[in-house]
């Protein structure tokens, strides 16, 4: 029987080379692709995919607060994150939002195989580096203190943090929201007042260490 798979990634030449390894595989199938975190939640719920490739960078929603709405809605879709990034945010980030699976993007085909087979028999697959900084992280993590935590922002504020920090305006994000200039620049302060930022700045660094963004995205 086939394995419906979704790829979610900005880059077409990226979607484009996994299409064809996975569809060459013969016992997969790539039902869709999303070129950002909104269109990938769409698809899901419209699809029900058994398995969503995502990558973690990606404009509108990012790869870790789609992930968070997909396995919250559809627990019985397994998400595998496929990134170039290796920093403990993004890791964390993407196993907290309830990715079943983190593998980089050097890695070879047979892996991303092995790790669609894992997840599907409900186990968790992680590469070897991604391993090493999971175990490092949650042996540091009793003296490590954290303030404030992105997870402690709404979903709302999550995505008008990431879209500030991509460097749209208050008009922009309104459009974009579909809400009012007024309601984005309130959901700001309250972000701003729950961070403890003075500047949109320190909103735009914060973004970035918590891995809403990237500097690259």
């Amino acid at each position: 029987m086939s394995v419906n798979v979704l790829l979610a990634d900005d880059h077409k030449i990226v979607r484009d080379g996994l299409r064809i390894l996975i569809e060459n595989h013969g016992d997969m199938n790539v039902v869709a692709e999303a070129e950002n975190g909104q269109k990938a939640i769409n698809l899901a719920r419209e699809l029900r995919p058994e398995v969503i490739i995502m990558d973690i960078s990606m404009p509108d929603i990012n790869g870790i607060d789609a992930t968070r709405k997909i396995t919250s809605d559809f627990p019985g879709i397994k998400v595998i994150a496929l990134s170039m990034h290796t920093d403990r945010h993004f890791v964390v980030g993407m196993l907290e939002a309830g990715a079943a699976g983190y593998l980089l993007k050097d890695c070879a085909f047979e892996e991303l195989v092995s790790a669609i087979h894992t997840v599907l028999e409900n186990h968790t697959y992680l590469s070897p580096t991604i391993t090493d900084i999971v175990v490092r992280n949650y042996v540091n993590k009793a003296s490590k203190t954290s303030v404030v935590s992105s997870a402690e922002l709404t979903a709302r504020e999550r995505e008008l943090l990431q879209l500030l920090a991509e460097g749209m305006t208050a008009k922009q994000i309104a459009k974009t929201l579909r809400v009012s200039v007024k309601t984005v620049e309130t959901h700001r302060r309250n972000i701003a007042q729950k961070l403890g930022a003075g500047s949109v700045a320190e909103l735009i660094k914060y973004a970035i260490r918590e891995g809403l963004t990237t500097l690259d995205s």
